[in-house]
């Protein structure tokens, strides 16, 4: 009998829909003695992908070893009889830790990394706008009002990278590539993660443990929040927290939204406490109308679209699952294994 691998890519976005070349390359990688199922039905990119599977994908994960997928529910879990790795084609994996899962011995790797180097892009393009009054200038232009006072008076914004000191909240991949183009501007950028035993990745003058937090949060010019959603990050940066952050300071989220008081955010944005935001990840998507958010000129709301780079995707995603395929036959370490009870 053949070893089944299911391929459930077909994104109902077709930023992140399996392309005919990704799928060839899928088919034309698999290791003798195994059959690849490719499934037709449209599925969800967003979150962990769809709640409800097509009952195509619950058919053909009844005899799967292997399947890759937005996620993976708790209804094609229940369904599959053979299931020893799973491969997520997002980065988080909240959706996927439910407790049959957890308590499993299936194996889960994500896709962290992927997305790294646009999410990195948008986050130093969004602290420049914010730096360099870009904000300001477009609510000029919608004016067709030329006046410098807003960018030349006392009360300027305008501040150059150098002069930064970013604390950048999880030192992963996106942290990483988000470091190393701050580095790039003169930045001086300091990362917080789980193990700082680890050490500094390229771009971070230094790494420090959560423990450290709140000393560091008083430091930050720029705080990027770039962690995965946890127990230990949810509600990470709370109105206490936010009181710390050095004044004028801007606000990243490319994490998740659960790691930010909207609120109390909103509140020092509108007191001037902090100078601004950039927010990509709220803590409900679509952010309802009745948002705060939404009105204030030195936020910049984007609708969860940081990790976009057509024509990549796929590119990336099949460099790192065609190895870790050839690593699972293999019997080596994957990568991007995911700590199931640490989840992340």
């Amino acid at each position: 009998m053949s070893r089944v691998l299911v391929l459930d890519g077909n994104a109902a976005s077709r930023t992140w829909a399996l392309t005919p070349e990704a799928e060839r390359a899928v088919l034309d990688a698999a290791p003798p003695g195994w059959e690849v199922r490719v499934m037709r039905s449209a599925t969800s990119s967003d979150g962990d992908g769809s709640a409800r599977p097509a009952d195509e994908v619950l058919d053909a994960i009844a005899d799967a070893e292997i399947y890759i997928g937005f996620g993976i529910s708790r209804v094609a879990f229940g369904a599959a009889r053979r299931l020893r790795y799973v491969h997520s084609l997002a980065a988080g994996v909240r959706g996927a830790l439910f407790p049959a899962m957890v308590e499993s011995d299936v194996l889960l790797t994500n896709s962290a990394g992927i997305h790294a180097v646009p999410i990195a892009e948008t986050v130093v393009g969004g602290v420049l706008a914010l730096l360099r009054g870009y904000h300001l200038a477009m609510q000029l232009q919608r004016e067709a009002r030329w006046d410098k006072h807003p960018f030349v008076g006392e009360s300027s914004p305008l501040r150059e990278l150098g002069d930064c000191r970013a604390l950048i909240i999880g030192a992963g991949g996106i942290g990483t590539e988000v470091a190393r183009r701050m580095r790039a501007f003169g930045t001086a950028c300091v990362g917080v993660r789980r193990r700082p035993a680890l050490g500094a990745p390229e771009g971070f003058e230094r790494v420090v443990g959560p423990d450290d937090l709140e000393r560091e949060l008083a430091e930050a010019d720029i705080v990027v929040l770039a962690a995965p959603f946890t127990p230990q990050t949810d509600g990470l940066l709370d109105r206490a927290r936010l009181a710390r952050v050095r004044k004028g300071a801007v606000i990243v989220n490319v994490g998740r939204g659960a790691l930010v008081d909207e609120q109390a955010l909103a509140d020092a944005v509108a007191a001037g406490h902090l100078r601004g935001a950039v927010l990509d990840v709220f803590q409900t998507e679509p952010l309802p109308p009745g948002s705060p958010l939404w009105s204030l000129p030195s936020v910049l709301v984007l609708p969860h679209v940081s990790p976009v780079s057509p024509g990549k995707f796929w590119e990336r995603q099949l460099a790192l699952f065609l190895d870790n395929w050839r690593r699972y036959v293999a019997g080596e370490p994957l990568r991007n294994l995911v700590d199931k009870r640490a989840g992340y």
